[in-house]
Parts: C-alpha cells; structure tokens; sequence
C-alpha cells in the first residue's frame, strides 16, 4: 500500500520543496474529494484549493469554505479580491485553518471574476496587488505567493511582466506561479483563454535570469512528468500542472514522488482506489453522496486496460440513491478483469 500521507501541518522549507511540483487551482474540480485523491497518489506534490473570495468569507461569513482534511498538506488556499483589507482578513483567516499557503489569484479570465476586479484583470494594477500582497504578508504567519498570467489584452508581456514582479516582489512576495499565456479579457471564454492565447515558456525562463531571488513555477500547457522534468532542468524552480493532473491523476502523479522528489515508491491507481473506499464512506456518513467523490477518480486509470468500464460504472452509477463505496470496489474489479485479461 502506498505510504499514507504526513497528516501533519507543514513547515515554509517543505513546502518550498513542495512546490517543485503543484496541481493547479481549478475552479469546480480542485475541491477537498479531489486533493485527497491528489494526495493519495503523491505525498509531495503540492495542493492547491479552488480560488476562495474573499468577500465570500470576510462579509459573507464562508468559513465552511476552508474547511479540509489535514492528509491534505501541503496545501495552498487560493484567494480572490482585490480590496487590502479584505484580503488580509481572508488571509489570516486562512492560516488560522491551518493552509500551508495563501496565493493570490491574478490569472481568471471570467466574467464573473473581472467584475469583481480581481483575477487577470489585476495585470493592470500592479501597484494595487503590491499593496493587496503587503497586507496579506502582514496578517498571516504563513507565505504568501501569487500566481499571474503574463499579461492581459494588448499589454505587451515583455514589458509587463518584469514591471509586476519587480513591484510585487518588492512588497514581499517571493513565489510566484506564471501562467505562459496572456488572458484575453473581452472575446475569449475561460475555456478559450487556456488553450487559444500562445504560450510564451521562454518570457518566464528570462524573469528566473532577471530576478534569481525569487521562485519562479511555470504554469500552462504542461501535460506530462517528462515535460515536467525538462523545465525544471531548463532553471525553472517549480512547475505547476492542471488539467492534465485532472484528467490523468495517475500519469502524473503516481512517479512524482520518485521522479520529481527523489522520494519512492510509486503509488498504486488500484490501491489509491481502495484508499478512497472508506474515505467515501466517512464522506456518505456525514451526509454527502458518492458521486461528490468519485467525479474527481473518472481518470484514474487514463490510458489503462478497463478505464472505460471504471468511468462508466461509476459515471452512471454513483449518483443513483443508495450508492455506496461498494460501487468503487465494483468498478475496480472490472478493471483488474480487463487487466488480466
């Protein structure tokens, strides 16, 4: 059985370390089911939870949003806003929860987000997030990072770029997460704003040459551990992984530990999946339904002998009344069929 993970709040050097390799946040995905299958499969990567508002938990009182499994670590929150105060609030409250990390989100491209004057469109205002950043540094006993695009419309990155980390840094941020892609603010939907803008490796490359102090992870288009290891070795001190390590947790994740830390053994898919049985049964107990959990295993087994008969077994059947962690062990036995067969 895969090692189980250090329940135990992290220290600012392992989650440094940690951060060689991060999943990204992601809205509707990222939740707690999903971090602790995540975190099954490697006990180092770094974890991040969905971007959190902070008007949702300083004025509306949301605190039910912070709430996860301490398995979970290292793990990240991620905020949203833009107002100081706000955020500095959102952030201490953070790390009374017992998150590893507060991060910053400069890199939404929605609607939703935009009107709230925070996520990518704070590209713009690098004064602003210097000043929203020093506050949160001076509320909260845990590090503070921020995770950007490198630009927004017809900004020019080059330009741009240098000028935020220049100015955010100089409030104190010392991690940043760069998104290679510019965020098109009008024209293009979230979805469009993750794949049509180009990715641009090399800008953030030269920001590592520019400011050698600070730690820079890549973020955009990664869709392996190969591709992983080949910015690392290009000087890049982290990088960070989303879709992919969503639709594929295995491919990514199970030779992390190993590959990307230097920490063995590999995971297991077919352990991880009974790993999670009692996790889903604790979840039924206290009121939840299976299918909150197993939504986020669908990929599990990604380019395995029996992934499709996992996905649709549990597709179909997990939401139905009654289904019961039984369900994963049901699925799982038609996986180890195929495998054997």
């Amino acid at each position: 059985m895969a090692e189980q993970a250090n329940p135990i709040k992290q220290g600012k050097s392992e989650v440094i370390r940690a951060a060689r390799l991060s999943v990204a946040p992601m809205m509707d995905w990222t939740d707690r089911h999903c971090r602790y299958l995540h975190r099954r499969l490697s006990r180092h990567t770094l974890l991040y939870t969905e971007m959190v508002t902070a008007p949702a938990l300083v004025r509306g009182g949301a605190t039910h949003l912070l709430a996860f499994n301490a398995e979970e670590h290292p793990v990240a929150l991620q905020l949203g806003g833009s107002d100081p105060v706000e955020l500095a609030e959102a952030a201490r409250l953070g790390a009374a929860a017992g998150y590893d990390e507060i991060n910053l989100n400069v890199g939404c491209p929605s609607d939703r987000v935009q009107s709230g004057t925070f996520g990518a469109v704070l590209m713009k205002d690098p004064g602003l997030v210097a000043e929203c950043c020093a506050a949160m540094i001076e509320a909260s006993p845990v590090e503070v990072t921020v995770k950007c695009r490198i630009g927004v419309d017809d900004q020019d990155p080059d330009a741009v770029l240098p000028e935020f980390l220049a100015r955010v840094s100089a409030a104190g941020v010392q991690r940043f997460a760069i998104h290679a892609r510019k965020a098109w603010l009008q024209g293009l939907s979230p979805k469009q704003n993750r794949d049509v803008p180009p990715l641009d490796y090399a800008l953030p490359l030269r920001m590592k040459g520019l400011f050698p102090a600070l730690h820079l992870s890549v973020n955009g288009g990664i869709g392996s551990l190969d591709e992983a290891e080949a910015f690392l070795d290009q000087g890049f001190d982290g990088v960070m992984i989303g879709r992919s390590a969503y639709h594929s947790p295995a491919e990514i994740l199970t030779q992390a530990d190993r590959r990307i830390f230097g920490s063995g053994p590999d995971s297991d898919p077919v352990q991880v999946a009974r790993q999670m049985m009692p996790y889903a049964a604790d979840h039924i107990a206290s009121g939840g339904k299976l299918a909150q959990v197993t939504r986020h295993m669908l990929g599990l087994f990604s380019g395995r002998p029996g992934a499709r008969i996992w996905r649709r077994v549990l597709s179909e059947q997990a939401h139905l009344p009654g289904a019961g962690p039984e369900l994963i062990e049901q699925a799982l036995c038609a996986v180890l069929d195929a495998q054997a067969a």
